[in-house]
């Protein structure tokens, strides 16, 4: 069987706060309409590995734009190696909540006013920082539902948000994550708990931070196949329940 047929390319749209965001966009070829998707990058841009990611859900019929968070602070294509903390940590630490609040909605309108996209049927995932975006989006415009691999930040800074929660979350964590201790994940969980929130929690046992990424050395095969087919189906059984 060929392989689906994807388009990619650059995108750039205005955000509340006066400035321009730069965004890569996949998506299937074919018409659509088709589900929207918000896929929100690590710390180290939207890189080769994150663009890899939005051609694979591409392929999986979805349209996805992955936008750039550092757009404040780096110029459009920023991308830093993962060992390069220095070259990252100053454009880290001006993504602040409320900046991911006004990128996301920048991002969702984005998806929203494209003719290719089902308008009340999109969804977000992020990894590393963008795992702690992807909890801020969710809580911040009515998604369907979102996945957060290994987001840092969450607990406690952002629990505050978990009554806000929009759709349905999968929180997936490296079980040997030394980033994100045992009770900040239970600290997220009890929160939505709490809250009465729909979500699903995976510990991979055998993984670290940043195990998803064939481009890191935390690279863990096992677990990334499972935890792409795990969001996959997350995601298309979340929409299937939601379905208008």
């Amino acid at each position: 069987m060929s392989e689906p047929v994807v388009s990619k390319e650059h995108a750039e749209m205005a955000v509340a706060d006066g400035t321009r965001m730069a965004a890569y966009v996949a998506r299937p070829q074919q018409h659509g309409p088709y589900p929207g998707l918000l896929l929100f990058q690590e710390a180290f841009g939207v890189n080769h590995h994150i663009r890899n990611v939005a051609e694979r859900f591409a392929a999986e019929e979805y349209v996805v734009i992955a936008p750039e968070l550092f757009h404040r602070t780096a110029p459009p294509g920023f991308e830093a190696g993962y060992t390069d903390f220095p070259a990252v940590m100053p454009h880290l630490q001006a993504v602040t909540a409320e900046t991911a609040e006004l990128d996301t909605r920048g991002a969702y309108e984005w998806l929203r006013s494209n003719p290719q996209v089902r308008k009340n049927d999109i969804s977000c995932i992020g990894f590393c920082l963008g795992g702690r975006v992807s909890f801020i989006a969710n809580s911040t415009v009515p998604l369907r539902a979102a996945v957060s691999f290994y987001g840092g930040g969450i607990a406690p800074a952002l629990l505050d948000r978990a009554a806000k929660l929009h759709g349905a979350m999968l929180f997936v964590w490296g079980g040997l994550d030394k980033h994100i201790p045992p009770e900040q994940r239970r600290a997220v969980t009890d929160a939505l708990t709490a809250h009465k929130k729909n979500y699903v929690n995976a510990e991979f046992s055998r993984a670290d931070h940043g195990f998803f990424c064939d481009e890191r050395s935390a690279y863990e095969p096992h677990s990334a196949r499972q935890a792409w087919a795990l969001a996959l189906e997350f995601l298309r059984s979340e929409r299937a329940a939601r379905s208008d």
